[in-house]
């Protein structure tokens, strides 16, 4: 079941990388429109598959969690000397 759940969480992270490329060539603004809208649906997936995955939200520093997400980025937090992405996978 853990399987299912990380190839998911892989998918919905190769979709949002994806999208955040074609973001930065020459679209329309109707192609730009669609993956900004598609773009936000697997960040939401993504946050949402996270957290039904791994429940568990660990206290970083001043009561911010590794849960607590900005922008729709999942698993951001802040600490000493910068800022830590992708608990769930190396390109947060």
């Amino acid at each position: 079941m853990l399987d299912e759940y990380l190839a998911r969480i892989r998918a919905h992270r190769t979709n949002i990388h994806r999208y955040r490329r074609l973001l930065k060539s020459n679209l329309s603004d109707v192609e730009r429109q669609f993956i900004e809208k598609r773009l936000t649906e697997e960040q939401t997936a993504l946050e949402f598959l996270s957290a039904e995955t791994f429940p568990l939200a660990f206290s970083l520093r001043e009561g911010r969690t590794c849960r607590q997400t900005s922008r729709g980025a999942a698993n951001d937090a802040r600490v000493p000397g910068g800022l830590i992405r992708g608990a769930v996978g190396p390109h947060g």
